[in-house]
């Protein structure tokens, strides 16, 4: 907001600079200069709330301005223009409607006569910060995507790496915190308080190894913060917090909504999760489709794309997700779709070994 009224106090002078450039005004003229630069200037106080309305305000001023000889105050709206392009909207066709209309109708209230040349030239003129704006807005929604992707995928290897690590220190420092533990009871049950000082110091031993056994554990599960397992939910939030106005990712699920056992409904949102960012990174599509099929035995899920295939040689990505689904017992492949894009297609078994038919060796239909 102070940048906005900086540009309210900033803009006019340079507005009435370069007019004066142009021509000089008397004391009356300069008024009339001076109040205009500020008029075209102040819709820019509320842009960020009402794009659109802000640039029409600003045009129309620039509009009554073309009486003054010289006067820049048409760049002023032209800047409002793009920037209510950059502004998300629901009805971007309306902001092009609306600048190619005021570049249109300001060439032509121009006194020099207008042939299709210039028209032309008009139209371009219109759709140009528009086209600006718009650009500028999808790189800004691309790197904010990147950035969603990359916080996600750093959390996801954090998440490893700790789990990883606490596993290391529960199977080592715990596998000999136990062993110490038992030792003393086993020496002190062999000495039956033959020598207190010795039963004593062996109980203190296992007192103190099984209390740091305890602590241990805490820690460990502190360190792990595991979270809660996801559900069909999660990979609707995920398909919307991924999705942006040039990419639209549809979820669609079959089967009963109940929780998926421990572990079998985190590797089926892994998985959804992967493919989602590869599409979204490397595909150039601007649909993606999840389908997930809950069976009796199994849960099939697809992902496609329309972008283009990527086929070569395998990434981390694809061979994390085949170890998440074999290590379940299911199958995962990935390669280009039949028509077009980008396929992906997994069945995880809910247990073990068991893979039904009917999901196992078919395309699910949902």
């Amino acid at each position: 907001m102070r940048k906005d009224g900086l540009v309210v106090v900033i803009v006019p002078v340079a507005l009435v600079a370069v007019t004066l450039l142009e021509k000089r005004y008397p004391p009356p003229g300069l008024a009339v200069v001076a109040g205009l630069s500020l008029a075209v200037c102040l819709p820019v106080l509320f842009w960020r709330r009402l794009p659109l309305s802000a640039a029409v305000m600003s045009a129309g001023v620039a509009v009554i301005g073309m009486t003054v000889s010289g006067w820049p105050g048409r760049l002023v709206a032209t800047c409002l223009f793009c920037a209510a392009a950059i502004h998300p909207s629901r009805r971007p066709w309306l902001v092009l409607a609306a600048s190619v209309t005021w570049v249109v109708c300001y060439g032509m209230l121009l006194p020099q006569s207008i042939g299709i040349a210039t028209f032309t030239d008009l139209i371009v003129l219109g759709v140009a910060p528009v086209a600006i704006g718009t650009a500028l807005r999808l790189h800004g929604e691309r790197a904010a995507q990147a950035a969603r992707l990359d916080h996600a995928e750093a959390r996801r290897a954090m998440a490893e790496e700790r789990a990883g690590l606490a596993r290391d220190v529960h199977d080592s420092v715990g596998h000999h915190l136990t062993a110490i533990r038992m030792q003393a009871t086993a020496t002190r049950r062999a000495l039956r308080g033959q020598t207190p000082a010795a039963d004593k110091a062996l109980g203190t031993i296992a007192d103190l190894s099984s209390s740091a056994l305890n602590e241990v554990r805490a820690l460990l599960d502190t360190l792990c913060e595991t979270p809660p397992e996801p559900d069909q939910e999660d990979i609707q939030h995920l398909a919307r917090r991924l999705s942006t106005p040039r990419l639209r990712i549809s979820v669609h699920r079959a089967g009963p909504g109940t929780p998926l056992p421990p572990g079998v409904g985190r590797t089926v949102y892994r998985i959804v999760q992967e493919a989602l960012t590869n599409a979204a990174r490397h595909s150039g599509a601007t649909e993606v489709e999840v389908r997930v099929r809950r069976g009796r035995a199994a849960v099939a899920i697809s992902i496609t794309d329309n972008g283009h295939a990527r086929a070569g040689a395998e990434g981390r990505g694809i061979r994390g997700m085949r170890e998440r689904a074999h290590r379940h017992g299911g199958t995962l492949t990935a390669g280009p779709g039949p028509r077009q894009g980008w396929l992906v297609e997994a069945v995880v078994p809910i247990a073990e070994g068991s893979v039904s038919p009917e999901v196992g060796h078919a395309r699910p239909e949902i």
